[in-house]
């Protein structure tokens, strides 16, 4: 099924995300109508409801994007939802998210909720690798498939209204972690005549080429056999830990971003995982 002829929808919510989202619309040729709770300028082309009720009763298809759970509802307490497909582009954990479908189906409206793997600047750029997942509502989903191809590309994860925000969130907390990485990386080279910007290269291309020990974690979670295919074990990898410790001591530089993880492995040796992968430190933390 497509999209409505018509090619139209709503936007509520005109931050750097929601004007970006907007301004792909319409540069395909869709019609939009824009709310914002603060004056802001539209992208042009863009027609200005005065009221969030306006706005809605526009169109059948209203994409939020606002700044969290809280405000979602808040901006459509008391509007008439019945009929109205909303597609929820606002950040949030996966029971925000299971709560306000039911919120939102109450009210009489269907629900489809997204979490966005970009930044403003790749969304409507072709091949910048911007994508969404979404999850709810199948239908909603497939009736406008084809509008919400094009602000980035569509990875649909399920009916269940949580797994968008939970797919976003897990994904994450991986780059946050990425991040830590890098940071104490950079930190430990900072006092040194090294030039960070020839050790970035060397920092990116091997961790590109560690990214894979993904593929062999999930084959462990898989199979509950956390032995499998080792190559470095936990009990192993563990004695480099005083080595990162020594080694930030010396450059003065703080083990704190390394040193919950570093705690957690050698706790998980104590118990009896030295012969595992990291894989049973996933575990530790589930408990």
């Amino acid at each position: 099924m497509s999209d409505n002829k018509n090619k139209t929808l709503t936007v509520l919510g005109l931050g750097d995300m929601g004007s970006a989202l907007t301004r792909s619309w319409l540069a395909a040729g869709y019609t939009v109508t824009v709310w914002n709770r603060s004056p802001r300028r539209a992208p042009v082309g863009a027609a200005v409801a005065a009221t969030v009720a306006d706005a809605v009763g526009a169109n059948a298809l209203v994409v939020v994007c606002l700044l969290d759970d809280a405000s979602v509802r808040a901006t459509l307490d008391g509007v008439d939802l019945t009929g109205r497909d909303i597609v929820n582009l606002t950040t949030s954990t996966p029971a925000e998210a299971r709560a306000l479908a039911e919120w939102i189906t109450a009210r009489g409206g269907n629900f489809l909720d997204g979490g966005i793997m970009a930044v403003p600047s790749m969304i409507g750029a072709a091949d910048s690798g911007a994508y969404v997942f979404y999850s709810g509502s199948a239908r909603l989903h497939e009736t406008h498939s084809e509008a919400l191809a094009v602000p980035a590309g569509v990875t649909y994860v399920g009916t269940d209204a949580g797994f968008a925000a939970l797919y976003d969130i897990a994904l994450l907390s991986a780059m946050w972690g990425m991040f830590a990485g890098a940071t104490h990386a950079f930190a430990l080279i900072g006092g040194e005549n090294i030039s960070p910007v020839e050790f970035a290269p060397l920092m990116v291309a091997y961790q590109q080429a560690m990214a894979g020990y993904a593929f062999g974690t999930a084959a462990q979670l898989a199979s509950g056999d956390y032995t499998q295919d080792v190559e470095s074990n936990l009990a192993m990898m563990a004695t480099t830990n005083d080595t990162l410790r020594r080694t930030a001591l010396e450059q003065r530089v703080s083990p704190e971003l390394l040193e919950p993880f570093m705690t957690l492995m050698e706790r998980r040796v104590a118990e009896g995982g030295g012969k595992e992968s990291t894989t049973g430190v996933v575990d530790l933390l589930r408990r």
